[in-house]
Parts: structure tokens; C-alpha cells; sequence
């Protein structure tokens, strides 16, 4: 239906909450692809990323069935707000914190490594990288999530604020503590990063 991509998330949440279930259809096949994306991005597991994708659905129904949604024009930072907040949740009852994926857009070591390749180059980038997210791991969890939603998902502050709900100036301090504390973690651990 042509109309659909007319209509926009506010419109179609109104039509929800008045009856109209087709319009939560037509928010989660807008949304959809961002939304598990974001959540596997952080999970890398197909079926636990259905689930909290699944549960993610879930309390936006019940939000928005009791009336208590209002979140004016901006359903989709909600909706990722939820999401993230379920991803954590997992992660508290798992007690595990997630693999960082390297993307071939950055490497926090780039700037680091010399134009030859090698493979013995190769194996010391991956093995600093490895001891790299040993390291993040020792971060207190909000200034974490910060870090790698900026270093390895490519986030803006604007976006990791609208997730994470919080403004952008406390994300920018939670990063720039995030990096103070990096560099005590690996004074702690009398970690060499450069030649």
C-alpha cells in the first residue's frame, strides 16, 4: 500500500492505539531492519537477537495498549531504547559482556600499524585488538557501551544519546572517562601499545 510510506510513526502509533492493528505491522517492517541490526550488532547470535527483538515488540505493545506511550514523533529512539535496554538485561543475567566486532571501517589500531603487510604484522594487530577488548571489558558498563558504540558500531553522539537516553553532553564525558580509564587500565596491566 502506497499511502503507508506516507503516513508517519506518530500517525501510525494513534492509529494502533485506536484499533487499527495493521498500523503496528506496517511501524515494524519500517523499523525492523535497523532495529535487529542494532540488537544482533551487539549479541552476534541470531536466535537470542530474534528473542530480544521479539521482547522488544512485546513491551512496545504493552506501552502502547496502556496508554502510557508519549514519546511525541520520535518512536524509533524509543522503540532502540527498549531494545537496548533488553540487550542489557541479557547481559546482567548472563553475567557475560559481548564480543566486539571489528568492522573493516575502524580499527582503533590503525592509526598504530605501518603500511607493509605482513603476517606477522597481522597476528600482533590481532592479538593487541584481542587484548584491547579485554581491556574495555574492565570499564564501568555505561562508559563501555559508549566506547563501542562509537569505536566499533561508527555511532554518532547524537544517536548513542537517543538509545542510551541520555543527553549528549553526558555521553561525550562518559566517552572522554571511558578513554582516561583506558589508559589506567592499561598502565595497570604495564601494557605497551607502541613500539
Amino acid at each position: 500500500m502506497i499511502a503507508n510510506i506516507e503516513i508517519s510513526d506518530a500517525l501510525l502509533v494513534q492509529n494502533y492505539v485506536a484499533g487499527n492493528e495493521e498500523a503496528l505491522s506496517t511501524l515494524i517492517k519500517r523499523h525492523e531492519s535497523r532495529i535487529y541490526g542494532f540488537i544482533y550488532s551487539k549479541i552476534s547470535d541470531r536466535d537470542i537477537s530474534n528473542d530480544i527483538f521479539q521482547d522488544t515488540f512485546i513491551k512496545v505493545i504493552k506501552t502502547l495498549k496502556s496508554n502510557s506511550y508519549n514519546e511525541e514523533g520520535k518512536f524509533l529512539p524509543w522503540v532502540m531504547r527498549i531494545s537496548h535496554n533488553l540487550i542489557i538485561d541479557h547481559y546482567r543475567k548472563t553475567k557475560k559482556m559481548p564480543l566486539f566486532r571489528e568492522t573493516e571501517d575502524f580499527s582503533i589500531f590503525s592509526v598504530m600499524t605501518d603500511d607493509s603487510i605482513s603476517i606477522e604484522n597481522k597476528l600482533i594487530s590481532d592479538q593487541i585488538e584481542l587484548d584491547l577488548k579485554k581491556l574495555i571489558e574492565e570499564l564501568p558498563i555505561d562508559q563501555k557501551e559508549v566506547l563501542v558504540m562509537r569505536m566499533y558500531q561508527d555511532m554518532s553522539f547524537k544517536e548513542i544519546s537517543e538509545i542510551t537516553g541520555v543527553s549528549i553532553n553526558t555521553s561525550l564525558g562518559r566517552m572522554r572517562y571511558a578513554l582516561l580509564n583506558l589508559r589506567k587500565v592499561i598502565d595497570k596491566h604495564q601494557i605497551v601499545l607502541t613500539n
